[in-house]
């Protein structure tokens, strides 16, 4: 028992609870069923991964790479693949439910555990909401294929509507109809022929929902159900993806393909959001480990194939968009329907949306599989309510986490804009993806065991220095750069980078360190810091919402620690009245015409001001406590 922010849980230990029933907070006895095998993880790996990102975000990196974004799918699945291997070593040693949560919490320790923890929510709940959106977009569209036309009211979102309608009013009112684009008439009119009461309009995205509770109820019903439909739907899609690679390249023009990087390496990289976007989702499989016939050595099998197969599917469609057509007209949503209209193959098109319809249901279902799993193992330490933790007698499956999980999908799908949740998605992964391979580099060093994945081990000692010195050399002037200019502060994230790399290669060189999850660190974090300034702040605003969560709720329930001690509950009710402070302070000196970051300036601003009042609070009690006379 401890009452350190960092008290690891450790291998052994979680092992035990796992045996002994311990998982199951609510009712002690029942597990989850073991029903996967290599061939249904690879598939659920391809699943997740071939979604959204092949049919929509790859025209935009496209658009700015021109022929060379292959080079930044390549970049990418390298990256990725370091990652996976780390993830790999992890599920062999820890076959559990809880992926990069719990390899945090044996190798990090507690506070960090949970970090990772809210991180994966903001991966996998609001990434899919973002997902939820595209299918409905993708479902509409094909069903005006069939002649059939949803009123918009039912296909959209209340606030798309709302601005729509006003912006074509200003328009309007200023005589500048050409500023009217087909989008903003489409929402306009959505909020003129709405039913509502006043001015109230109902408005919703049906179809966002509809799918979100279908997939729910799959995942609630069984791990075997949720198997099949993925199977079903990775096998139909793939086909169908072969299919368009096959009949593209006999209308591809090599002349498309010069220059290759049109724009440099500079536009190759401005696509890495869409790109690793696009990879999101193998890691998710490693929420099923408990669910796995042999996880020790499927996991591992599963990831690495499904990544391998994906990047080759990958590198085959960039080629082909950019040989149909050239890489200028591809800043599209669609770019698959995109290149065979603009050929002629309008019949190609349509079997694109119904393909489209296919993938984000299947990357729907693999991230709402996975997201239940998570906050199952949050509970059964006791960071979240037991009840997260209740598995169904009957199903087998994390029931009460699985419902939650919906409506935290579906509501906001429902009501909500969230598209560009993209790179908000993709810089909790990569963190994820930071912690996972820093945790590898935590672990002792096990002995290769027969019929277990084994992370090969390369010593970084004078690899790391010698890469390190390389890139400082080829970089030189971008990164003097970096410290010049108006907006120099943007490139912080960048900063942080170079001293990571500076940290890690001096690491290397004293403790012999493994060579795999260096690569994979510095190559994950150096891709979120081509996220944007932006992104950083959204996301360390995140962290800094779950953080409010673990002292007022995590710290004081977890089963590593002692009863929380009195002072830590009167910091944590006087951290309430700096909330409310905080809080007052946006609301009196802060005002801005969008109510939605209204909203969002008030939930930060509570939180920075709970825990600062909390750290000085608390600060404050334990000197007090220390000068006390023993």
């Amino acid at each position: 028992m401890s009452k350190s922010i960092f008290r690891t849980k450790s291998v052994d230990k979680i092992l035990a609870d796992v045996a002994s029933g311990y998982s199951d907070g609510e009712h002690s006895g029942n597990h989850l069923t073991k029903a996967l095998n290599v061939k249904d993880l690879t598939l659920m790996g391809i699943a997740a991964v071939v979604g959204a990102g092949i049919f929509s975000t790859i025209g935009e990196a496209s658009f700015h790479g021109g022929p060379g974004v292959t080079i930044l799918f390549v970049i990418t699945a390298i990256t990725c693949g370091f990652s996976a291997l780390c993830y790999a070593e992890f599920a062999s040693r820890i076959p559990v439910a809880g992926s990069a949560y719990t390899y945090a919490y044996a190798s990090f320790g507690e506070l960090i555990a949970w970090i990772i923890g809210w991180d994966l929510l903001m991966e996998y709940a609001i990434g899919n909401i973002a997902v939820a959106i595209s299918w409905s977009t993708y479902f509409v569209n094909l069903l005006i294929g069939f002649g059939i036309n949803v009123p918009a009211w039912l296909t959209m979102d209340y606030f798309s509507a709302f601005k729509a309608h006003e912006q074509v009013q200003q328009l309007t009112a200023s005589h500048k109809l050409a500023d009217i684009t087909d989008a903003l008439k489409e929402g306009a009119a959505a909020w003129n022929n709405a039913p509502g009461i006043g001015d109230f309009k109902l408005i919703a995205n049906i179809p966002a929902l509809l799918i979100v509770v279908i997939i729910t109820y799959l995942v609630y019903v069984g791990i075997k159900e949720t198997k099949r439909a993925t199977n079903g739907m990775v096998i139909l899609k793939i086909a169908i993806v072969i299919g368009v690679i096959v009949v593209g390249f006999f209308y591809v023009t090599p002349a498309n393909w010069h220059p290759f990087m049109p724009n440099g390496f500079g536009g190759v990289m401005k696509g890495v959001s869409g790109v690793f976007f696009a990879y999101i989702g193998f890691d998710a499989i490693s929420t099923t480990a408990e669910e796995c016939q042999n996880p020790q050595r499927d996991l591992p099998r599963g990831m690495i194939y499904s990544l391998i197969i994906c990047t080759v599917l990958y590198i085959l469609i960039a080629l082909v968009l950019t040989g149909m057509v050239s890489y200028k007209d591809l800043a599209v949503g669609d770019p698959l329907a995109f290149v065979f209209t603009k050929v002629g193959l309008t019949k190609i098109s349509g079997i694109i949306s119904f393909s489209a319809v296919i993938a984000t249901a299947s990357v729907l279902l693999i991230f709402q599989l996975g997201q239940p799993r998570i906050w199952m193992s949050m509970s059964r330490d006791g960071l979240l309510p037991k009840v997260f933790s209740r598995i169904h007698p009957k199903f087998h499956t994390p029931s009460f986490a699985t419902i939650v999980t919906g409506f935290v999908v579906a509501i906001p799908a429902l009501f909500l804009n969230l598209t560009v949740v993209t790179d908000l998605t993709s810089i909790g992964t990569l963190f994820a993806f930071v912690l996972v391979c820093g945790g590898v580099l935590l672990l002792p060093r096990e002995a290769a065991t027969k019929g277990r994945f084994h992370l090969p081990y390369i010593n970084a000692k004078y690899i790391a220095p010698v890469v390190f010195i390389a890139g400082a050399i080829i970089f030189w002037q971008p990164m003097i750069d970096l410290f010049t200019g108006a907006n120099a502060h943007e490139n912080f994230p960048f900063f942080l980078f170079i001293i990571l790399s500076a940290a890690l290669t001096i690491a290397s060189f004293v403790k012999n360190l493994s060579l795999i999850p260096v690569l994979g660190l510095l190559s994950c974090f150096y891709l979120m810091t081509q996220l944007g300034y932006d992104n950083w702040i959204r996301f360390i605003g995140w962290l800094v919402i779950g953080l409010v969560i673990y002292v007022s709720y995590g710290y004081t329930h977890s089963k590593l620690g002692n009863k929380a001690s009195a002072t830590h509950q009167t910091s944590v009710w006087i951290a309430f009245v700096g909330a409310l402070l905080a809080i007052a302070g946006v609301f009196i000196f802060v005002h801005t015409n969008d109510t939605l970051v209204e909203v969002l300036d008030v939930i930060v601003a509570g939180c920075v001001g709970f825990l600062a009042v909390y750290l000085v609070s608390a600060a404050f009690f334990n000197a007090s406590e220390r000068k006390k006379p023993i």
